[in-house]
């Protein structure tokens, strides 16, 4: 019964050595002036990390990639708010055109005065004609 007690801790020991190895793999240090870089291959995030007390501590880096994909997603729901916007304007002002056209039926009858308007304006130039030839005397033929 002892010999499983103390089999237990050993088997557990090996299981979590597996997970200790796997998270040595996941971190690449590097060492620099002031202590440490580490980086998280899974993510690409950066740490800087320092001895303190026999320690070491590791603090996030400023990470210009975190920086970026914020500015990035900033980027992205300024476009999309334009491109609604774009789409509101020309479906408004593609209404608006149509709403101020007229209907073929009112450009038809439009049209209907118009020609009514230059037919007697053409009549009324005629007719003034016909009287200023009237009023002119008429010159003689030229007998040489």
């Amino acid at each position: 019964m002892r010999a499983v007690l103390m089999l237990v801790p050993l088997l557990a020991g090996l299981g979590g050595g597996s997970a200790f190895a796997a998270e040595a793999q996941r971190y690449q240090m590097e060492k620099t002036d002031k202590g440490y870089v580490r980086m998280d291959t899974q993510t690409g995030e950066m740490s800087i990390c320092e001895e303190r007390d026999n320690q070491l501590v590791c603090k996030l880096a400023a990470d210009e990639r975190s920086a970026l994909q914020d500015e990035i997603g900033r980027l992205q729901g300024e476009v999309k708010a334009i491109e609604e916007r774009v789409v509101k304007l020309e479906n408004s002002l593609t209404q608006k055109l149509e709403s101020t056209l007229p209907s073929e039926e009112e450009f038809e009858k439009t049209m209907g005065y118009m020609e009514r308007f230059f037919r007697s304006f053409m009549g009324m130039v005629k007719d003034m004609e016909k009287e200023d030839k009237a009023q002119q005397p008429e010159l003689a033929p030229n007998k040489t």
